[in-house]
C-alpha cells in the first residue's frame, strides 16, 4: 500500500492498549515534518504583539525554513508595508521564538477572493 508522503513507517502497529496524551505529542513532536511547524504555530499565535494588530489581520507567518520567516499578504499594498517593516518582523519573530531562529523574512502576498 502506498504512504503518505513526508510521512514513514510508524516503529509499531496500532493497538487498542490507552497510552497517555503526553506520549503521543512527544511522539508526534519527535517526528521531523511535525517538529518543523512548531515555530510557525507558536508565531502564528504571537502575531498581532509581533507586527501589531492592524498588520496582523492583514499577514500572517506561513513558514519557517532554514531561518527564512515566510510571510503572507492579503494584498499588495500590505505585503509593501510588511516589506518596508522586515528587520522590525525579523528582529521580533525572533525575540518570539527565543533567538537564533530567523534570519530573514520573506514576504509574498496572496490576494483574497
Amino acid at each position: 500500500m502506498p504512504e503518505a508522503k513526508g510521512f514513514g513507517r510508524r516503529p509499531r502497529d496500532p493497538t487498542d492498549e490507552p497510552v497517555e496524551l503526553g506520549e503521543v505529542i512527544d511522539g508526534l513532536l519527535s517526528e521531523q515534518l511535525f517538529a518543523r511547524g512548531m515555530p510557525v504555530a507558536k508565531l502564528a499565535a504571537a502575531w498581532a504583539d509581533v507586527v501589531g494588530s492592524r498588520l496582523a489581520s492583514e499577514t500572517a507567518p506561513t513558514s519557517l525554513e532554514a531561518g527564512v520567516l515566510t510571510v503572507a499578504a492579503t494584498s499588495g499594498p500590505w505585503g509593501a508595508q510588511a516589506r518596508f517593516l522586515e528587520n522590525e518582523i525579523r528582529s521580533r519573530a525572533d525575540e518570539a521564538l527565543g533567538g537564533g531562529q530567523v534570519r530573514s523574512v520573506r514576504v509574498i502576498v496572496r490576494n483574497r477572493r
